[in-house]
């Protein structure tokens, strides 16, 4: 009887063995009774899947002469080995006469397009020719705030048809060695108008041949008018004007004391605003930031003398009483995904990548100013070889409000037309400032219908 218990509990063993060899599991119970557990099945690793081979097609201008285009492309196909962007060089004259001509029949190929411009961004948007993005945008979480305020100025019936991937925004350029030779401290990141103006009139000198303007105009209505609407308060599609009337005075009176050259002088000799602050004898210049690239460039291939523009510094626009420090003026290019794009999921990542912060490292690190600025950004623009080493200027990249030069409207290119046209009489002194704002206000209520 012995022997047939041992040989049972033997056989019991053996197999149990067995089954623990075959994967399954031999456990104890706390009556220490022999339990044996399913096998668990061996998962095999999953192949990894392939993206789908995509190709893009991208409409730019100038590609051989900017070089932020194609690494703008090789950046995204790095991060993205599954995609191909094919860039469309259409040229920069009339580009967006040409995109438009170009998407106005359902054969387009673009997928992706550029917006070089507001008034260009209308004509597509009434035209249909690009794709809402309001879906997209939620899908990926953006947060439209990086972009200080611009998608509100660019919203059409509350939808954005674009994202800004670069921006430039008005800035004050000065000559520090001015500045220095007349014992003045420089510009600060935090001036009124009024002290602006007062800083401008402590370096100019007027002496015949060793002549010194305190500040510089170019000849576009921008340098002037657009002071005004630095509050957030206005912007050219108002339809009254009379908060450009501060800034044509203190402008007109600084031509006639000799502060700024003279607007007619400069129509007529068709100076830039390169040639003005390169002389050496401009003390500030309001410009956008797309000249400080040019600037460090021709002051290291020797194209403008460094011994007269060579020790220049950069701050903040000067603002009104009560308008917050870093308010400034701006344009954007923006990207849009076209309508007859059978892509749109993919160009729209890939719009999202340019405008976020891979592509504004991208942007900055050609020397340019990407529509996202950051710490990072700034500080590797800030540290581009030719940069100021001021902690001033380094300060002066970050732009609190930004306030397009052209917000977004149907009829947007006809104001134009018509505060450029007034701009140029009051400059010119052919009308005073009150006739031609009230010209303004008669003619630009037309358009609008006010």
């Amino acid at each position: 009887m012995k022997r047939k218990l041992l040989s049972l509990l033997l056989a019991v063993t053996v197999s149990a063995t067995m089954l623990a060899g075959c994967g399954a599991k031999a456990t104890q119970t706390q009556d220490n009774t022999a339990v044996t557990e399913k096998p668990t099945a061996t998962t095999a690793p999953k192949a990894p899947v392939e993206k789908e081979e995509i190709t893009l097609k991208w409409a730019i201008w100038d590609k051989d002469i900017t070089p932020y285009w194609v690494a703008l492309k090789e950046g995204y196909e790095t991060a993205n080995p599954n995609v191909t962007i094919e860039l469309m060089d259409l040229g920069s004259a009339d580009y967006m006469t040409v995109l438009a001509t170009e998407l106005s029949g359902s054969a387009s190929e673009f997928d992706v397009v550029t917006i070089k411009d507001v008034p260009g961004y209308a004509t597509l948007v009434s035209k249909n020719t690009l794709e809402p993005l309001d879906s997209y945008i939620s899908s990926a979480g953006i947060d439209l705030s990086q972009y200080g305020g611009v998608d509100n100025q660019i919203t059409v019936d509350g939808s954005l048809y674009e994202l800004p991937f670069r921006n430039d925004f008005w800035a004050i350029y000065y000559n520090k060695d001015i500045f220095d030779a007349a014992g003045v401290a420089y510009p600060t990141n935090d001036m009124t108008f009024e002290e602006y103006d007062a800083l401008a009139r402590q370096v100019a000198d007027p002496t015949y041949g060793a002549q010194v303007y305190g500040t510089h105009y170019h000849t576009w209505r921008s340098a002037v008018q657009l002071f005004g609407v630095l509050d957030g308060q206005h912007s050219i599609l108002d339809g009254k004007y009379d908060f450009f009337k501060p800034y044509y005075e203190m402008v007109l009176k600084q031509e006639d004391d000799q502060i700024c050259r003279n607007y007619a002088d400069l129509s007529a000799e068709g100076l830039h605003y390169s040639a003005a602050f390169s002389g050496g004898d401009v003390a500030m210049m309001n410009m956008g930031s797309w000249f400080i690239s040019t600037l460090i460039a021709n002051i290291k291939s020797g194209e403008y003398d460094a011994s007269l523009c060579g020790n220049w510094g950069l701050v903040k626009y000067p603002h009104a009483e009560g308008v917050e420090v870093g308010s400034t003026l701006g344009t954007i290019t923006g990207l849009a995904v076209t309508s007859v794009s059978d892509q749109k999921q993919a160009a729209f990542d890939f719009v999202n990548w340019v405008s976020g912060a891979e592509g504004a490292k991208v942007m900055a690190e050609t020397g340019n100013f990407p529509a996202l600025m950051n710490a990072e950004v700034s500080g590797i623009i800030a540290g581009l070889e030719g940069f100021p080493s001021d902690a001033g200027s380094k300060e002066a990249l970050s732009v609190s409000n930004l306030y397009l030069e052209v917000p977004y409207a149907e009829n947007v290119s006809a104001v134009n037309d018509i505060l450029d046209t007034y701009h140029k009489s009051i400059m010119n002194r052919e009308i005073t400032i009150d006739e031609g704002i009230a010209a303004m206000n008669e003619e630009v209520g037309k358009v609008l219908g006010k």
